[in-house]
């Protein structure tokens, strides 16, 4: 096999660049040794209402105090930093983030996507949360980044500010309370892009491919970040104390921040001259706060949910408090929210991706079905192209249904085995947790997210054109096609053998899309010799009789 690539070969060469770059999106094409992990990154600073004493007659000054500094460009004084300080009643936070890339001196690519995880938690730390989860360090968020890095993105897992009051007496109070944290968290969001936009050469990102994923509470923040663009969609009836005052929202955009997390008493937020806008929105979990915040013309969106999510309704339903059971707001699911933005087109860039693939079989098998479990019968809609229903077994009592088979943690430690309910008996926050995710475990945990990654990549290929829509994914174990690749990782000699036809030729790609051999092959069974290739991961692309093209990642030791 020649590394030399003749002149009358190049333009077959350009015209493969793009289909190795899916790939790239498409598969780990880079391994953990290959990976840079940037902990505590600092990518904003604001006021922090879970420690600020809100109720003390000090606020507006220290607020005035606050307002002058940051407008100033001054240092903000460290009594504010500290909540152990009683000299200020507002305290600030720094939010920070985790960044996840392809080591910069190993991956040339200088325009990569970027990913911003938002992570679960119902707005408050654990174990107060009721959870052992809730942090951009849980085990779902760090796994989703790595594998996302891997793929050649860039993945920040992201901080946001907490703190809400569950406990309120009144189901008006446990809203407004809500809604707040909620929009907060927002502000972080749009901060977090808008700092990670003003680094894009640092990190080597696209600031116009960004993509925007939350799980569990992440997937509420997420949609909002996605779809709330209008300061008056916050003045909706149920967002508002009393329903017959237009004027009055929970939301106080002049105390808390416009929509962007700016221009607010209580937000610390500069413009840095850079947007906030993503371009891709997925949700695991969550729901959308109201389907009159979505529009035609709104980026596309993937979405997965378990049926019977006991939380967060899967068509439409009220938020439920997962530590009281207590109601907060009415919202739609993935279930309703997902044929509307069927109905808008904003999903037709990837809605006529071929059904070969085991993810988009299984997703699209399940649509226009009823899903029953016990006397409680679901009803799947068919106009559903982005959503990937998640059809858990019926566990018996005590458990309830399942609505994060994604999540694991560490059942021993010591978040897990805080008491979180007195009982009797006391209640831990991993016992809690197992109520919603009966058979937790890593393994698990991990299927789950190789579902969200084979379901997903495809889709954000497709819409941010990192390459061919028509090309989902990788035939990694020859499953579907009856080729078998061997051995790989490889030494010296791949073999290849094809049981469904003769392969007419191959070509062999490194991880930017460049050319480094090709040859007929006109055979069921042929090998592929190394010939001087260096370590690494490269694609080969075979292509059979009837046009059928087949990609496999190939590993040289």
């Amino acid at each position: 096999m020649k590394r030399t690539l003749h002149l009358a070969l190049a333009f077959a060469a350009i015209a493969l660049t793009t289909s190795a770059s899916a790939q790239r999106y498409l598969s780990e094409v880079f391994s953990d040794a290959n990976m840079t992990i940037t902990n505590d990154v600092i990518y904003g600073t604001n006021i922090d209402f879970l420690t600020s004493n809100l109720a003390s007659p000090d606020v507006p000054a220290n607020l005035t105090e606050l307002q002058t500094a940051v407008s100033l460009g001054n240092p903000i004084p460290a009594a504010y930093f500290n909540p152990g300080d009683a000299s200020t009643a507002i305290k600030v936070t720094n939010v920070r983030m985790d960044v996840y890339e392809p080591n910069q001196g190993i991956d040339t690519e200088m325009q990569r996507p970027l990913v911003v995880y938002v992570h679960t938690g119902n707005a408050l730390p654990p174990p107060f949360n009721g959870s052992p989860n809730g942090t951009r360090k849980d085990s779902c968020a760090v796994e989703s980044c790595k594998r996302m890095a891997r793929r050649g993105y860039v993945a920040v897992s992201m901080s946001y500010r907490l703190g809400w009051n569950p406990l309120a007496a009144t189901e008006l109070e446990r809203r407004g309370s809500l809604l707040n944290a909620i929009y907060r968290a927002l502000h972080d969001v749009r901060q977090c892009v808008r700092t990670m936009k003003a680094e894009a050469t640092t990190y080597r990102i696209n600031p116009n491919k960004i993509i925007v994923l939350g799980e569990g509470t992440g997937g509420y923040i997420t949609l909002a970040h996605a779809t709330l663009d209008d300061v008056q969609e916050l003045y909706i009836e149920k967002f508002r104390p009393d329903p017959f005052n237009p004027n009055v929202s929970f939301v106080d955009p002049a105390i808390v921040g416009d929509i962007e997390g700016l221009n607010g008493q209580m937000t610390l937020y500069r413009p840095n001259g850079q947007t906030s806008a993503s371009q891709f929105c997925v949700n695991m979990g969550g729901a959308l706060a109201d389907t009159s915040w979505l529009a035609d013309g709104d980026q596309p969106m993937v979405a997965f949910h378990t049926v019977f999510d006991p939380l967060a309704p899967f068509t439409e339903g009220i938020v439920i408090v997962p530590t009281t059971g207590g109601p907060v707001v009415p919202v739609q699911g993935s279930n309703l929210f997902m044929e509307l933005v069927n109905q808008y087109g904003n999903n037709s860039s990837f809605a006529s991706l071929p059904s070969n693939d085991p993810f988009t079989i299984r997703a699209r098998n399940l649509y226009g079905s009823t899903q029953t479990h016990g006397t409680v019968n679901v009803q799947i809609r068919s106009n559903v192209e982005g959503l990937f229903p998640m059809v858990r077994p019926d566990f018996p009592a005590p458990a309830q249904e399942e609505s994060s088979p994604w999540q694991w943690w560490d059942p021993n430690s010591a978040l897990a085995q805080t008491v979180v309910s007195a009982g009797p008996p006391p209640i831990t926050a991993h016992q809690a947790s197992l109520a919603s995710n009966p058979d937790m475990s890593a393994t698990k945990g991990r299927t789950y997210i190789d579902t969200v990654m084979g379901y997903m990549n495809p889709r954000i290929v497709c819409a941010l054109q990192l390459g061919p829509c028509s090309l989902v994914g990788i035939d990694e174990e020859g499953y579907e096609s009856g080729v078998r690749m061997a051995p790989n990782p490889a030494s010296d000699v791949v073999y290849i053998t094809s049981a469904n036809g003769i392969v007419r030729r191959y070509r062999v790609l490194d991880i930017n899309g460049r050319q480094v051999a090709m040859a007929n092959a006109n055979s069921t069974q042929f090998t592929i010799a190394r010939e001087g290739l260096v370590s690494g991961t490269y694609f080969v692309e075979l292509e059979l009789e009837h046009n059928v093209r087949l990609v496999r990642k190939l590993m040289l030791d």
